[in-house]
């Protein structure tokens, strides 16, 4: 393995240079993160983003697993002494797996076939005498090998046929001429399946469904995939099969005689039996996995919108779990999210107790000193929200959010909401959820199952170790991005930190629970396991509030601490004196601070993050109000101009929910009125939009709505 020109090779397919991949990927191997890399190793990248250095690190390992490949294809022809030094040459040349399989194919160790026993019967002959296309009178040619099982002139030309249709089916120039055809010409066809159920209705417009494979969209063909899965679709990928023939014959045919005749029934046969199923489940899993990793792309890109919305912060919440018959259950936390009390109010039917419910409220929040109220968006939500507005009058500025409750029924009957409340039912830790939710996202989605918050498409039905990996992925950059304050932040997010993970996360816990709180980072040097490379990683992503030194309150990393005290001291300040003081931080000569390691990518890091110190990427919570007269599907009208707020992202369009208790779609052709590739390009998870009614389908829920011609100001 040249580990050079495989690195040349992906710098080019990904469009970076040399030095980019290879200090990324020797990094990567020494067991440096990806949010640790792009935050504070830009020299090595060229200030790559952690998109490009994942990129790479796909890259690499999907050129390590050819590598892998190659060696064993290289290992059994050889122990078949057949690897020749053109052979091996060949195969040491190519960089796309399926050519290296087209290579093996011949050499790869077969079941019995058909062209197999022909050979056993001494067959092989007769068809290179049909291969070569000038033999006028097969039958005659054909009897000499009418013997020793071959019972007569028929058998031994069939026998013939099927080891040229295996010779075929294994020739690189032809698989690859077929290969691209597939790609290009394939078509996707539907039909009901003969054994379907009633389920099927839900694949309609798959029933008599085609169209070509380039052109069919991601979360269509896992629509279909997923329709044969269940049994209600029958589905084929395959192109006109004459063309494909008259493809090879124009390629093996070399003469027009009765040999070339039985040649084409070869290539016919070869096509249908070998070729087609092989090519298409070959291009079945190549389309599969780029569909899988088209909507797990689009499933990260939607989980990190929502886990970076904008925090409340530190607020006295009230988290309210609406519900009609079983009542609004509801929690006081305090501002670090610590339950401080709970009970449940009965303000809707059946038992109707609006003024004991106010009552209780108006209590709780005076009691509490509550800043906040959290309302879920679930069931009886709308009818909650109304109720707080008309019941409730407080002393005291009390503002009211509606949060996105998804997934808050996973965490509540979690082990890890069972180990934080043991002593509470699930209805607690709910309401407790909704409460955090609003006060930080980050902090309380990443004890979710991120396949569970309910932001992408088809998740259950791509490979599920890769969307794991990948959200996984997602949550870590997130998290690193914003920064953990160490003394307060729990286990759950710590464990996401650069360098870090479940075991470090919880004896960085146990660690305060014996010693007290962190007063510098340094001191994480004395948690057990936590060694000189795990703190390298970790350090600059964790935050203490009031530290010795101010800079353990920064995303400065500890290994740069001497270059900004070399700035204070130029100044004569202290490094708080420094800390903020935009006018002399833009003022300092950088390249007076450039070494071998520290280059200026690094330094105006430093610089930005010293003018705003801990500042939260995450940007300020709005308060967002629905429409009052609009509590459901039934309330709504054609042209209604309405308030709503993103809360799913797909392929096709961007979902809207308008306090309908059924969100709305946007299609992709009604966000802007020119073409755009995808909604993402246009809005985001939990954007606050003024949406057109389009349609309203109350029988099938369906509501259509529109950006068009709709003014956002």
């Amino acid at each position: 393995m040249d580990k050079q020109l495989i690195i040349a090779r992906l710098a080019r397919e990904i469009g970076v240079k040399d030095f980019q991949v290879a200090n990324t990927v020797e990094m990567l191997e020494q067991g440096a993160t990806i949010p640790f890399i792009s935050r504070y190793r830009k020299e090595k990248t060229g200030s790559l983003d952690e998109v490009a250095i994942s990129s790479i690190q796909d890259a690499w390992k999907k050129a390590m697993e050819l590598e892998a490949r190659r060696e064993t294809v290289l290992k059994t022809i050889d122990e078949q002494g057949l690897l020749t030094k053109e052979l091996k040459s060949r195969i040491e040349g190519v960089y796309s797996l399926s050519e290296l399989e087209d290579i093996y194919l011949p050499f790869k160790p077969k079941r019995k076939t058909r062209a197999s026993m022909a050979r056993d019967l001494g067959l092989e002959p007769l068809a290179k005498i049909m291969m070569a296309q000038r033999e006028w009178n097969m039958d005659e040619r054909a009897g000499a090998f009418v013997k020793d099982g071959v019972e007569n002139v028929e058998k031994a030309l069939s026998g013939a046929r099927d080891i040229i249709a295996e010779w075929n089916s294994e020739n690189i120039r032809i698989r690859q001429m077929l290969r691209r055809y597939f790609e290009n010409d394939a078509l996707v066809s539907s039909s009901k399946h003969s054994k379907s159920t009633d389920e099927a209705h839900k694949y309609s417009d798959y029933f008599e469904f085609s169209e070509p494979i380039r052109k069919c969209p991601p979360h269509r063909l896992l629509a279909v995939f997923r329709g044969e899965r269940e049994g209600q679709l029958k589905l084929s990928i395959q192109p006109e099969e004459r063309a494909a023939v008259e493809k090879m014959e124009q390629i093996l045919i070399k003469a027009d005689n009765p040999a070339a005749d039985h040649v084409k029934l070869a290539i016919k046969d070869s096509y249908k039996r070998l070729l087609a199923p092989s090519l298409e489940s070959e291009l079945r899993q190549t389309s599969r996995e780029e569909a899988d990793d088209h909507a797990i792309h689009v499933f990260a890109e939607n989980l990190e919108q929502l886990l970076l919305m904008p925090p409340l912060g530190q607020k006295r919440i009230i988290g309210l779990d609406p519900g009609f018959r079983s009542g609004c259950k509801l929690v006081c936390l305090d501002s670090q999210g610590g339950l401080l009390h709970n009970e449940t109010i009965f303000p809707h039917p059946p038992q109707n107790e609006k003024k004991q419910a106010a009552r209780k409220l108006s209590s709780l929040v005076e009691t509490y000193k509550i800043d906040t109220i959290a309302i879920g968006n679930g069931t009886a939500g709308r009818e909650t929200e109304r109720f707080v507005q008309d019941y409730l009058h407080f002393n005291r500025e009390v503002k009211v959010y509606i949060v996105n409750e998804s997934g808050a029924s996973v965490y509540s009957a979690s082990s890890i909401a069972r180990e934080e409340f043991p002593e509470y039912d699930i209805t607690v830790r709910g309401a407790v959820s909704i409460g955090r939710r609003l006060m930080d996202p980050l902090a309380e989605l990443v004890k979710i199952d991120p396949k569970s918050i309910g932001v992408g498409q088809y998740q259950h039905d791509v490979d599920q170790k890769k969307l794991q990996d990948g959200l996984a992925q997602v949550v870590e950059i997130c998290v690193n991005k914003v920064g953990v304050h160490l003394n307060t932040s729990g286990k759950y997010l710590l464990r996401h930190i650069s360098g870090l993970g479940p075991q470090l996360a919880e004896n960085i816990e146990k660690h305060i629970r014996e010693n007290g709180p962190f007063n510098s980072r340094k001191e994480l040097l004395n948690v057990q396991r936590m060694g000189a490379k795990a703190y390298e990683l970790a350090a600059g992503f964790l935050r203490i509030t009031n530290a010795e030194n101010p800079l353990d309150n920064t995303a400065v990393h500890p290994e740069q601490y001497k270059t900004v005290r070399r700035m204070a001291e130029d100044q004569n300040l202290s490094m708080r004196e420094l800390i903020a003081n935009k006018q002399v931080l833009e003022s300092l000569d950088l390249k007076k601070y450039m070494t071998e390691d520290v280059g200026l990518p690094t330094l105006q890091d430093i610089i930005k993050e010293l003018e705003k110190p801990g500042r939260d990427p995450r940007g300020i919570i709005k308060v967002f109000q629905f429409d009052p007269n609009v509590h459901a599907i039934q309330d709504l009208r054609t042209e209604m101009i309405l308030p709503g707020i993103v809360t799913n992202i797909t392929d096709f369009g961007a979902f809207v929910d308008i306090g309908a208790k059924q969100d709305g779609l946007i299609h992709i052709s009604q966000l802007a009125d020119r073409f755009i590739k995808h909604p993402n390009e246009l809005v985001k998870i939990n954007q606050q939009l003024i949406v057109r009614v389009v349609s309203v389908d109350i029988e099938r829920k369906r509501i259509q709505l529109s950006l068009l011609g709709v003014d956002q100001g």
